[in-house]
């Protein structure tokens, strides 16, 4: 395994043994983690109209993953699916993430900030008691891609104050692993070494963007204490040998300490998503995510009273 330079990584990993498992370093099997639940995106729109597919929440065929919300993928070379973007509107209680694989989106807040997500960036932005914001497209025609997650807060932080990381593509090391199968770490930190720019302390987010030729084999230690959702963008890959996620599909991962896949039929672009759940109450409606109805009520209120 090889990262590249300038970038944190580690040695390479241990041989499988005859059952196709990979030993832990000291002595112990490791259990794979397969899916307990794979689904596909439905047709969604948002915004003044932006045609998305939904992977994940408000859909009772897609349930959230705690402490992940929803999570939406955008993608169209057709300017008119996608210039409209999201005009101004409120958020409470949670974090929503923009990972831009194509495309420039400009973001604007009523506290100041503003940016440009160009493609390959992310951001990570902390809505907490309150913000306004747009996502608008930095551009009239060409291929738009990306992803939307919304990821929940603990009761403690949902009232602390707005915050960003934000992150271009050149910030975020690549590990480059046996069988040609390339590492982009987002969030959060492999078993190797290798750290992205963002730091989520409350839930230890960890957001991996994995490309796996034809026929290669992505693992990665993953223990029980993170929730997880593997997520296909591109090609498909299989689980257990015959278990296939294909495009747009997502899989839950179940209980065990490994995620392990192949990819099917072709490469494959892949999303690795986990996070400690927070086990927390949620209260949800629109563009708030609070614990209690009567919380729900006040940030209606708040927002509607100019006080975000």
């Amino acid at each position: 395994m090889t990262v590249t330079p300038g970038r944190g990584g580690g040695g390479g990993a241990p041989a499988l043994d005859g059952a196709g498992h990979r030993p832990h370093l000291g002595s112990t099997m490791t259990t794979p983690r397969l899916p307990v639940r794979i689904s596909r995106g439905v047709p969604t729109s948002d915004g003044a109209g932006v045609r998305l597919t939904r992977l994940m929440g408000g859909d009772p065929r897609m349930p959230s993953v705690d402490p992940f919300l929803m999570l939406d993928y955008f993608d169209s070379p057709d300017a008119s699916d996608y210039l409209a973007g999201f005009p101004p509107h409120p958020h409470r209680g949670f974090e929503t993430v923009t990972y831009m694989l194509n495309g420039r989106m400009r973001h604007k807040d009523n506290h100041g900030h503003e940016g440009v997500i160009e493609t390959g960036g992310v951001q990570w932005m902390t809505a907490g008691r309150g913000i306004v914001h747009s996502e608008m497209p930095e551009q009239t025609s060409g291929l738009m891609r990306g992803f939307q997650l919304w990821v929940n807060l603990p009761a403690k932080l949902k009232m602390q104050a707005p915050a960003y990381q934000e992150h271009p593509a050149a910030s975020m090391p690549i590990e480059s692993r046996e069988g040609g199968v390339e590492v982009k770490v987002i969030a959060g930190a492999t078993s190797r070494g290798t750290r992205g720019p963002v730091t989520v302390e409350p839930t230890g987010a960890i957001y991996l963007d994995l490309a796996l030729p034809d026929g290669a084999t992505f693992d990665e230690p993953l223990g029980g204490e993170f929730a997880g959702v593997v997520v296909v963008h591109d090609g498909a890959i299989a689980f257990d040998g015959d278990r296939v996620v294909a495009a747009l599909g997502l899989a839950e991962l179940g209980a065990g300490d490994e995620v392990r896949f192949t990819a099917k039929r072709g490469p494959a672009r892949v999303l690795l998503i986990a996070g400690k759940p927070i086990r927390e109450p949620v209260a949800w409606h629109g563009p708030f995510v609070m614990n209690t109805r009567d919380e729900l009520v006040a940030a209606f209120e708040d927002y509607q009273a100019g006080r975000f």
